[in-house]
């Protein structure tokens, strides 16, 4: 198992920034790709980056291209997201999410590829 547990959710304005951290611990040689997913109220869970295991490849849906980066630490098991130019619409609880390589490869941005997923952190941007 793997225990992911996201950091650095909170308050900004329009225009802002903030920078999210998941940790990952447990059988964590056997997390591949991570990724970061949002959900707003009423709305449904919406993919916003992924990585790959060695960290060369990122993906992102248009919405936050230009905008958000998305990094990994291998050796501290970590995945970041920083959010830049911050909006009014990226308000959302935001989710760290893993592929456990064992189960199988995931197809970057689909919910059901990752295996593992945090509890959430709270982004709320004011405009």
């Amino acid at each position: 198992q793997v225990q992911l547990v996201e950091s650095g959710g909170g308050s900004v304005q329009a225009g802002g920034s903030l920078r999210l951290s998941c940790a990952a611990s447990g059988r964590t040689d056997s997390v591949y790709a991570m990724a970061w997913f949002r959900q707003a109220p009423g709305k449904e869970r919406e993919f916003v980056a992924h990585i790959t295991g060695s960290g060369g490849v990122t993906y992102y849906p248009n919405s936050v291209k230009g905008r958000f980066i998305i990094s990994r630490d291998n050796a501290k098991n970590t995945v970041s997201l920083q959010m830049n130019s911050l909006k009014a619409e990226d308000t959302a609880v935001y989710y760290c999410a893993a592929n456990d390589a064992r189960l199988g490869v995931t197809t970057p941005g689909r919910p059901s590829g990752y295996h593992y997923w945090g509890q959430g952190t709270q982004v709320t941007v004011s405009s």
